[in-house]
């Protein structure tokens, strides 16, 4: 049987608020070690993905002030995710055809993982690595 995308995400992902600053994104990201956060409402929704690219183009770059800028300032459109019940194969796909790196798990409305391309990696055969990385990776 084929793994679903809840066997292999990381539980329990860490949110920014919609309505907390970039700094405070920006600390988190350091504090965590890690390259993108969920964005999450004030309805417990997820409202998007912050990535440390993002606070560098999008605030840095064009001299907004990350003390007053908000997180939800940032969450464009509809966020790609992936229900938490899906197959593995669905989650490639999907990161495939949006060429992203990581995916917010969803159960119902509630945001319970997130996977990554090392997630996926270490699930799935070589081939499809590879073919993965080469689409995420491939220039716009």
């Amino acid at each position: 049987m084929a793994k679903t995308a809840r066997e292999i995400m990381t539980p329990n992902p860490e949110c920014i608020g919609e309505d907390e600053s970039v700094v405070v994104a920006a600390q988190k990201l350091k504090r965590l070690d890690i390259g993108a956060l969920p964005i999450c409402g004030n309805d417990n929704r997820l409202k998007g993905m912050l990535t440390d690219r993002d606070i560098v183009v999008k605030v840095i770059a064009e001299g907004r002030d990350p003390d007053t800028c908000k997180a939800g300032e940032l969450a464009q459109g509809k966020p790609v995710t992936i229900g938490a019940d899906d197959p593995v194969e669905e989650a490639l796909r999907t990161m495939k055809e949006h060429k992203v790196r990581r995916l917010p798990v969803i159960d119902g409305h509630d945001l319970v993982g997130m996977i990554s391309q090392a997630d996926i990696a270490t699930n799935i055969d070589y081939a499809q690595v590879g073919a993965l990385v080469e689409t995420i990776s491939a220039a716009p």
